[in-house]
């Protein structure tokens, strides 16, 4: 669709046509003058009118084409002072889906190596990584995003639909990156924050942690409370064995400890006071049981609104007039230096 910017800017073209009237008066007015005067005769008219008006075309056609190259001219700088431009529609759809922050454990203890895969010790943190990239490849048209927390919480990415970008960021992430703590209650806090805004219904927070709360500035259980005010299900993943001595390195060593709790009780609460559900990292039917339960919630509704994006267009008249004047300059034999002149 062509529109232009500044439409006003059209009264340009009859300032030619005004000023060629009055140039017209001007000269029968002085003609009539003339005319009820006596004067003397030059004996060569013709090149007296040469010397005072310039070089007039020698032809019809030379006339024609110098009027032709003025309208250009004059036509091409208006048609740019108009900025003609093309609006060109351009939808943009949003399409269903949930609203789904994961919220990662990234503390100390999520370095234990309490799993073990084909024989070889594995830790807490690469059980988190397998799983969760699994959850986040199978969610098509769902807005995720991304919480860590150690002794604090951050958000690692927003609610995006680029599934890529989450899942490189799962990749990259270490344990203790956020501290040695864990502070289970201030993630759930931001990311009840991050999801209050979004439609209802669609409201998820997967929670990955070893259930041991111990930093933060909100306890888990009040953090809770808080997401079923603003209606926020969490589905909790426990990662973490009920052995008593757990093996983590630490500087460079390997050792064993016993503080290192796995707290399923508080999991569990958690998922229960907020409508959701738990599940155990190792349990090979806890993706598809999340994936059951989050697909009977209620969808984001999509939405589709077109935006009309300018692309300029005063390139192109300005170039026809920046051609024109380059064409009187070539043939000046072709040019009256007068508006009177012209016929």
């Amino acid at each position: 669709m062509l529109e232009f910017h500044w439409p006003w800017m059209a009264l340009l073209a009859v300032l030619p046509l005004i000023a060629q009237t009055g140039r017209r008066r001007a000269a029968g007015a002085v003609r009539e003058q003339q005319a009820h005067r006596v004067t003397l005769l030059h004996p060569n008219l013709q090149r007296l009118a040469d010397a005072f008006h310039g070089h007039r075309p020698k032809s019809p056609l030379g006339r024609r084409l110098h009027v032709a190259l003025l309208i250009l001219l004059w036509g091409g700088l208006t048609l740019a002072a108009m900025r003609p431009r093309w609006m060109e529609p351009y939808t943009e759809t949003h399409i269903e889906g949930y609203d789904l922050m994961i919220a990662v454990d990234a503390s100390h203890s999520m370095e234990a190596l309490d799993f073990s895969a084909n024989g070889k010790p594995v830790s807490r943190m690469q059980v988190v990584k397998g799983v969760m990239k699994k959850f986040v490849e199978g969610r098509d048209n769902d807005r995720v995003g991304l919480i860590v927390f150690g002794n604090q919480a951050y958000v690692l990415s927003p609610l995006t639909l680029d599934r890529k970008a989450v899942i490189q960021l799962l990749d990259d992430l270490a344990a203790r990156v956020a501290g040695d703590g864990t502070a289970m209650g201030d993630a759930i806090g931001l990311g009840v924050k991050k999801l209050r805004e979004r439609p209802p219904g669609s409201r998820v927070l997967i929670l990955v942690a070893d259930g041991n709360s111990n930093a933060g500035l909100i306890p888990p259980e009040e953090a809770a409370r808080l997401a079923v005010r603003y209606g926020v299900r969490i589905y909790a993943i426990g990662v973490g064995s009920n052995q008593k001595d757990v093996p983590i390195v630490e500087n460079g060593k390997l050792i064993t400890r016993n503080d290192l709790i796995f707290d399923e009780a508080v999991l569990k609460k958690i998922a229960a006071q907020t409508h959701g559900a738990y599940f155990r990292a190792t349990d090979t039917q806890a993706l598809e049981q999340i994936y059951r339960r989050i697909d009977e919630l209620e969808k984001s509704q999509a939405d589709a609104r077109t935006l009309l994006i300018p692309r300029p267009l005063y390139r192109w008249p300005l170039g026809v007039a920046l051609l024109s004047l380059l064409l009187l300059g070539l043939f000046p034999n072709a040019r009256r230096r007068t508006l009177g002149a012209l016929p």
